[in-house]
């Protein structure tokens, strides 16, 4: 089940790969999370080290939250990966010129998980023609239910 989808990556970014990463999280921000109070249409994925971070993720805290936690909604949170997959990323995204950006927040087996996207960004004529060709797929629908 999804929480926040990232719907402007797709269309910025040519997706290559998908990989699904948990977070880590604290216990505000999980019932922010389950209260629907999540957002990632800002937010982008780093690389620091040997980790990769989500930042600009917006998670709104709680009015009921408790009184000696002063939350952040825009904190930078850790992903989890394995470390091959890791490696993987960082050398894509170092040589080959690829980024990554946060695609779905989602539940999976009662844990909050993110799908990262391997992506190229793409250019403002790629972003046309994509349009054009969604248009006619429309046009294409609604023609052959008329019939």
């Amino acid at each position: 089940m999804s929480i926040a989808q990232n719907k402007k990556a797709f269309h910025d970014y040519f997706i290559e790969e998908r990989y699904e990463a948990g977070i880590v999280l604290e216990g505000w921000e999980v019932k922010s999370i389950r209260a629907g109070r999540a957002n990632l249409k800002e937010a982008y994925v780093v690389i620091r080290g040997e980790e990769i971070y989500i930042i600009g993720c917006h998670i709104s805290p709680l009015t009921t939250a408790s009184t000696h936690i002063h939350p952040d909604p825009l904190r930078t949170r850790k992903l989890l990966l394995h470390a091959e997959e890791i490696n993987k990323l960082i050398g894509k995204v170092e040589r080959a010129g690829y980024t990554l950006v946060p695609l779905d927040m989602h539940y999976k087996s009662g844990r909050i998980k993110l799908e990262i996207g391997l992506a190229k960004g793409k250019k403002q004529y790629d972003k046309r023609e994509a349009e054009k060709e969604k248009d006619w797929e429309r046009e294409k629908q609604r023609l052959m239910r008329s019939k």
